[in-house]
C-alpha cells in the first residue's frame, strides 16, 4: 500500500464540566463528545526518498492562523512521534484539507493527530496495538486519544461500539479516560465560529481566576443522568460548559458576539444551543434541518464562519491506491 486517504472529522462538547487543577497541572473534566460529519482530510503517499515529511496544506481559512514552520504542524509531530517509536523510515507526502476552524474547540488538531498515526499505522504495516496508540495519542494531546479510528477491542456503556473516529462518548481525567456511548439520532448541528480564537490556556487561566474571585461553579445532575439524557430531544438535555459561564461574561467584544450567536440559535429553534471546548465555536442543535440552514443564512450576514451538519455515529478510513 503506498497511498490512503483518511477523514479527520471534528467534535463538539455536549456537555464540560472543569474541576480542579490537579498535582500535573492538567484539570479535572467530564464532558460528552460528539463526533461531526464535518473535518478535515488528509491525504497520506509514500514517496520514494527516506526520512522526509512533507505536509502540504490547502485551506480556506486565513493563512496567519497556522504554524510559521511546518515541524511545529500536530501532524508532522504526529509523524515524527510514529517513527521514532517503530523505526518506520519511508518518506511520507501528506495533503492536508484544513476546514476546521483553528483555535474553535472543535478538536480540529487532535483529530488530524489521530488520522495521521491510524493511516501510518496501515501505511507502514506495523499493526501497532490500540493500547500502543492510544500511548502515543496522549503523548500529543489530552483530546487525542478520542479520535483514533475504528480501534477494536473496548465495549461502552449500552453496548456502544469500540473506541473510534466517529459517535459519542463520555470523556474524563484530563481526556485519556474515554467510554463510548450509543449516539443519539443524527440531530442537524450549526456550527458558528464568531472569527476569532479562544486559546485552551487562556480560557483555563480565566476560568481559574474567576473561581478564585468567587465565581460560583455550575452544578447540575451527575454522570449517569447526563449520560440517559441524551436519550431524549435536545429540547431537553440539562448539559452546561463551564467555559461560557466566563467567556461569554460581560461587556467585552469576544463575550457580546458568543452571546448574540447563542440567542440567534434560540430565537432561529435550536433545542439546545452550548459552546464546544474552550471557545470560540459555539454550537445549535436543531430537530429540523431546516430551521438549521435559516439560522446559518441569518448568522452568515454578521460574517460569521457557518457549517450546518450532522451527528457522526462511525468514519473510516477509505484507501485510494494500493
Amino acid at each position: 500500500m503506498f497511498r490512503i486517504k483518511v477523514p479527520a472529522p471534528c467534535k463538539i462538547n455536549l456537555h464540560l464540566s472543569v474541576g480542579g487543577r490537579r498535582a500535573d497541572g492538567y484539570h479535572n473534566l467530564e464532558s460528552i463528545f460528539q463526533v461531526l460529519d464535518f473535518g478535515d482530510t488528509l491525504d497520506l503517499e509514500i514517496l520514494k526518498q527516506d526520512g522526509v515529511c512533507e505536509v502540504l496544506l490547502n485551506s480556506p481559512l486565513p493563512r496567519d492562523d497556522f504554524p510559521a514552520s511546518p515541524e511545529d504542524n500536530i501532524v508532522y509531530r504526529a509523524v515524527s512521534l510514529f517513527r521514532q517509536r517503530t523505526g518506520f523510515d519511508r518518506g511520507i507526502r501528506i495533503g492536508l484539507e484544513k476546514r476546521v476552524p483553528l483555535g474553535g474547540g472543535l478538536g480540529g488538531g487532535s483529530s488530524n493527530a489521530a488520522a495521521a498515526l491510524g493511516a501510518l499505522n496501515v501505511l507502514a504495516g506495523t499493526g501497532l496495538s490500540p493500547a500502543e496508540l492510544r500511548d502515543m495519542a496522549l503523548w500529543l494531546g489530552s483530546d487525542v486519544p478520542f479520535f483514533l479510528p475504528d480501534l477494536p477491542g473496548s465495549r461502552g456503556i449500552n453496548g456502544a461500539a469500540g473506541l473510534g473516529s466517529g459517535g459519542t462518548a463520555w470523556v474524563s481525567g484530563r481526556g485519556e479516560r474515554i467510554v463510548p456511548l450509543e449516539t443519539p439520532r443524527p440531530w442537524p448541528v450549526l456550527l458558528v465560529n464568531p472569527g476569532f480564537s479562544s486559546p485552551t490556556g487562556e480560557a483555563f487561566r480565566r476560568l481559574d481566576a474567576w473561581r478564585c474571585a468567587g465565581g460560583g461553579e455550575n452544578t447540575g445532575p451527575g454522570r449517569e443522568a447526563l449520560i440517559g439524557a441524551l436519550e431524549a430531544g435536545p429540547g431537553d438535555w440539562p448539559f452546561w460548559n463551564d467555559f461560557f459561564s466566563v467567556l461569554g461574561a460581560g461587556s467585552g467584544e469576544e463575550a457580546v458576539a458568543y452571546r448574540r450567536i447563542v440567542s440567534v440559535l434560540r430565537d432561529s429553534g435550536a433545542g439546545f444551543t452550548g459552546l464546544s471546548g474552550a471557545g470560540s465555536t459555539c454550537f445549535g442543535v436543531f430537530t429540523d434541518g431546516g430551521d438549521a440552514e435559516r439560522a446559518a443564512r441569518l448568522l452568515a450576514d454578521h460574517r460569521f464562519f457557518v457549517c450546518v451538519t450532522f451527528f457522526l455515529a462511525c468514519s473510516a478510513f477509505r484507501v485510494l491506491q494500493c
